[in-house]
């Protein structure tokens, strides 16, 4: 089953909605960057919720998030572009607890909740748009929909989740975003609080092959869905980028690795896509400065 994520309008109940499916493309990050399975829900978390993020802006805008609580899992970052192709990382990916209590796995733990939510947004001007928020719980679905309540003014729901079996697989990832419009009543805010509380998990809903559109028909019977985007797991990275990259480090150091080691290896930190340049490349670049 494909990713995609839906938009859509409730106007009985003066809100817009977005949902979407993240399973393929999260087991793909998972495969890349070999991620414990708390570290896999963590991310899968934020890409699904930076996904849909990204599709509440009217122009593909580069956006980037990025995450540190404090915890184990270190920093997380993600990177999208609106058009729906996505790379992210987390800082340490061998991070898994799980609560006693219910066995589920512990996010919050691994994220930590001293620090900040940050998003920044190219919007071609001349400076990007920043706006950060503190981490609430580390669960991520709350912290930004409290990122959305503070930086935005815009009350908002974001439930997002993602399974994990026995052997590290990702077997379901998505969520959905609830958002009220400036014409929302109390009766409006009553019905979305009992709907979204009657809900059922949404990574159980994916895993039950459940459509994003079946889960915010779950919620809402009157939605009207007005856009559809497919999602991929996609990196930019080339060997030229990480050429420029080198450049950066300047003659005394480049010279050094041509000295010592006779060549260089750079490992993609969104992908783990790793880039050998022998000691004639390396002079090159040098030449370059």
């Amino acid at each position: 089953m494909e990713d995609y994520l839906v938009r859509g309008l409730v106007n009985s109940k003066n809100c817009r909605v977005f949902a979407c499916r993240t399973t393929n493309l999260v087991e793909i990050a998972r495969k890349k960057h070999n991620l414990w399975p708390t570290a896999s829900a963590a991310l899968g978390r934020m890409m699904s919720a930076t996904l849909m993020m990204a599709r509440m802006n009217k122009n593909a805008e580069k956006m980037t998030v990025v995450i540190n609580g404090g915890g184990p899992i270190g920093t997380m970052m993600c990177i999208t572009n609106g058009n729906g192709n996505i790379k992210g990382f987390v800082a340490n990916p061998e991070v898994h607890y799980t609560y006693n209590d219910t066995g589920k796995l512990a996010v919050g733990v691994a994220v930590g909740h001293e620090g900040t939510l940050q998003v920044i947004k190219d919007m071609g001007l001349k400076e990007p748009f920043t706006g950060a928020v503190p981490l609430q719980t580390g669960e991520i679905g709350d912290d930004f929909s409290y990122y959305f309540a503070v930086s935005e003014q815009t009350p908002s729901v974001v439930s997002v989740g993602v399974l994990v079996n026995d052997t590290n697989e990702v077997l379901a990832s998505g969520g959905y975003i609830i958002q009220l419009l400036p014409e929302a009543t109390e009766e409006d805010i009553s019905y979305i609080e009992k709907a979204v509380k009657e809900c059922p998990p949404v990574s159980e809903l994916i895993n039950n092959k459940k459509d994003p559109e079946d889960i915010l028909k779950s919620l809402f019977d009157d939605v009207e869905i007005t856009e559809t985007q497919d999602l991929f797991f996609n990196c930019d990275c080339s060997k030229e980028k990480m050429a420029d990259a080198l450049i950066t480090l300047g003659k005394d150091e480049l010279q050094a690795m041509i000295d010592e080691d006779h060549g260089c290896e750079i490992n993609c930190q969104f992908c783990n896509t790793k880039y050998q340049f022998d000691e004639n490349e390396l002079k090159a670049i040098k030449e370059k400065i």
